[in-house]
């Protein structure tokens, strides 16, 4: 049954075939690779639920960038990297492309490489450039910056000297029990004929990309799953990678033996999806005070009752966490151990393809088929705007004050203090209807951008997947009807089925993106739909014509290119400002030593005076090694600052 729900998820028959080849070499070129990323683990906020006191205060989990890199016979290459970062900002892909070119000419551009971020909420921010997004880390983080860039940067090069003739395998599977919808009733907005062609209100397909060499050693496994790293929640203030990247580490320590995490000649990644409406926190929410139901279509509780908060499958969110990963862990190891249908043209073997284009999203104007009235309809998109509902959080994270989801309304003192940062037009609030505006963050230019009006829109083509990297968070039915498209177009223009994966959070950060259907209930999600009630309209519309233009081989114009705002970052982000040690205890003191012996289960407890970590943060090393006994001569390390055992 598992192997029939595969069949069907991929319409193939050849799935379940052992050595289905259209060839005896895939003319591919494949390499895989990996570099730390992990940015100052201390002093620095957090980025995902902009909470002023989420400040890092240590390490759990290293952030990785995971990188493939493809070429064909005709010498055209694509590199992908999935990156343990909330979401991505195009000041860092521009800065990494600029470094790959710099060591290999025009290989890598714009148009051929995709950064897309797992969106894990427990990484240091500053680094998005955009004011909006970086207000509360308190502006633009160099550090995180720099080694965002150069951990993908890095990931890039390694997949590049990595790169042996080899082939490439898709596969899928079901994995239950790892994801709910965290706005139901949204969901329900969306048409009921539409709904019943799928099961479950959110995507609980794992799609995976195997690479191999001529001989079948496995290279890496790229996964992608649509579920939000928020297992750790807004009280955790240790850097790590969520869910999604402990998964990562748990994958790679099955084929790398014996090595510490981000160790090993395997490579294997979990990256986002269409995860917009998608919460790990699958025991749903709850009154935090008295366990009751919240109320479904405001996310919120009786005064006395605590704060609406989900949680689940464990008893804290470290467990929560664990449990999670392992899942789509099995799922992953599952498909690896079967085979799968070979990533290829069936007419000419290694066929890649790439197309990239910015769309400057307020001036676009289009048209859509209205099937209800037979008509085309103009549809054009509006400057960015935040609603009032932005401001209540999920419950993956509330927000603060009294605000609620599902927000239709306006209010005067709210409004007062909108007014006073920047008013919106009549216009404005026309064009984002029936979204109330919290924030005309369009109108906004002080200091700088508050956030994008130009997007980056990107597909990568590997014989008959595509790869189509959106720049923010498509909720499940946001991105079901992009796929859908997108094959559609593809099967119309080229003749052949294709699968599509939709690469969620690439290059340029947007926030979300609801149906329009959805847009209708302003939830959460809704609010942050930042162009208006057309913004999926539109990408549908970019997506087709990227589409087309890729399959047959035509070249569009590049749009106009975002602004660059290096120069213009501000920050209230101080350096460190003293570092020092108590008289008489200099670095290394050990304060509190281990004990002799310990019994199973027992945790060790080890305190001694340290540096501040922003003075060196380590990358590829680590602050301190576990180490176990072999023999009287010799030590092995056992774990690092990168395990799970560690914190």
């Amino acid at each position: 049954m598992h192997c029939l729900r595969s069949l069907f998820g991929l319409g193939l028959v050849t799935l379940c075939l052992s050595g289905v080849m259209w060839g005896c070499v895939s003319g591919y070129q494949v390499g895989v690779g990996r570099a730390d990323c992990t940015g100052p683990p201390v002093e620095i906020h957090f980025m995902g639920y902009a909470n002023i006191k989420q400040v890092g205060r240590g390490l759990h989990l290293r952030q990785f960038a995971r990188a493939f890199v493809v070429e064909d016979e005709n010498h055209k290459r694509v590199a992908f990297v999935s990156v343990d970062a909330g979401m991505m900002g195009y000041g860092v892909k521009r800065e990494v492309v600029k470094r790959l070119q710099a060591r290999y000419g025009d290989i890598y551009t714009t148009d051929n490489v995709v950064i897309s971020g797992t969106h894990t909420h427990g990484g240091p921010g500053g680094f998005l450039m955009h004011l909006l997004y970086d207000i509360s880390i308190l502006g633009f983080v160099p550090q995180t910056f720099e080694a965002l860039v150069q951990g993908c940067y890095l990931s890039i090069k390694r997949a590049t000297d990595n790169m042996v003739d080899g082939k490439i395998f898709l596969s899928r599977t079901t994995i239950l029990n790892v994801n709910i919808n965290r706005s139901p009733t949204s969901y329900l907005r969306n048409p009921e004929e539409e709904r019943a062609q799928y099961e479950h209100d959110v995507d609980k397909t794992l799609t995976q990309l195997r690479f191999v060499d001529l001989d079948n050693n496995l290279l890496g496994a790229f996964n992608w799953y649509a579920v939000h790293p928020t297992s750790m929640n807004n009280t955790n203030k240790l850097v790590t990678s969520d869910n999604m990247g402990y998964a990562a580490i748990l994958l790679e320590k099955e084929y790398n033996t014996n090595k510490v995490p981000g160790k090993g000649k395997f490579v294997g990644a979990f990256c986002s999806s269409n995860l917009g409406d998608v919460s790990p926190n699958i025991m749903g929410p709850r009154c935090s005070i008295s366990g009751n139901e919240c109320d479904l279509l405001t996310s919120k509780c009786p005064q006395k009752e605590g704060e609406c908060f989900a949680s689940g499958p464990g008893r804290d969110m470290f467990e929560s966490t664990e449990i999670i990963a392992t899942r789509l862990t099995e799922g992953a190891l599952r498909l690896l151990n079967e085979n799968s249908q070979e990533v290829t043209s069936r007419e000419i073997i290694g066929e890649l393809g790439y197309i990239h284009q910015f769309v400057d999203m307020p001036n676009y104007n289009g048209s859509t088929y209205n099937p209800l009235q037979r008509k085309l309809d103009k549809i054009r998109g509006c400057l960015p705007a935040m609603g009032y509902s932005f401001a209540a959080g999920t419950t993956d994270g509330p927000g603060a004050f009294s605000f609620e989801q599902g927000t239709i309304t306006g209010n005067a003192m709210w409004n007062a203090v909108r007014d006073f940062i920047v008013p919106p037009t009549q216009e404005d609030i026309t064009c984002h209807s029936p979204k109330p505006i919290l924030l005309a963050t369009g109108r906004a230019t002080f200091p700088y951008e508050w956030q994008p009006k130009i997007v980056s829109t990107q597909l990568l083509k590997i014989g008959d997947v595509i790869l189509s990297a959106v720049p923010g968070e498509f909720t499940t039915m946001a991105g079901r009807r992009l796929r859908n498209k997108i094959s559609a177009v593809a099967v119309a223009t080229g003749g052949r089925d294709t699968e599509v994966i939709i690469a969620g959070l690439s290059n340029i950060y947007t926030s979300y993106i609801t149906t329009p259907e959805e847009y209708q209930a302003q939830r959460y999600e809704a609010a942050s739909t930042i162009y208006g009630p057309n913004t999926h309209t539109i990408y549908m519309d970019v997506y087709e014509q990227l589409t087309k233009a890729m399959i047959r081989g035509e070249r569009l114009s590049p749009g106009p290119a975002p602004p660059y705002m290096n120069d213009r970052m501000l920050s209230m982000n101080t350096g460190v400002i003293f570092d020092g040690h108590p008289i008489g205890k200099d670095f290394g003191y050990v304060k509190q030593q281990p004990k002799k012996a310990y019994q199973i289960n027992e945790t060790v407890i080890v305190s001694f005076i340290a540096g501040n970590p922003r003075n060196n943060l380590f990358p590829e090393k680590t602050y301190f090694v576990v180490e176990r006994k072999i023999n009287e001569e010799r030590w092995k390390v056992a774990y690092t600052d990168a395990s799970w055992e560690t914190k």
